[in-house]
């Protein structure tokens, strides 16, 4: 696995959305109960789950919440992309 996709989508009243922070949280728990269930190591999961971590602690999780939100608030559709080979974890985004 390459990249991981985050599609944060706006909330209304009719609908709930969720930012991409919140998206970060969720998935990173995920991969974690993922992690603890299973019985060897999962090397890919495990790189997702520190991507998501990266993100979660890195300065730039804020321009990219502030950045989404604003196409978001334009009627546009956004994802995130992390891209995870290399070293450290990039992230994009991409207005759709």
């Amino acid at each position: 696995m390459d990249d991981l996709e985050l599609q944060p989508k706006y909330s209304t009243k009719e609908i709930p959305g969720k930012c991409i922070k919140c998206l970060a949280e969720q998935e990173s728990r995920e991969c974690l109960l993922e992690l603890l269930r299973c019985e060897g190591e999962n090397k890919e999961v495990s790189k997702i789950y520190e991507a998501l971590l990266s993100l979660l602690t890195s300065p730039e999780l804020y321009r990219l919440r502030d950045e989404t939100e604003r196409h978001l608030s334009e009627g546009r559709n956004v994802k995130v992309i992390l891209h995870l080979s290399g070293d450290k974890p990039r992230y994009e985004i991409k207005v759709v």
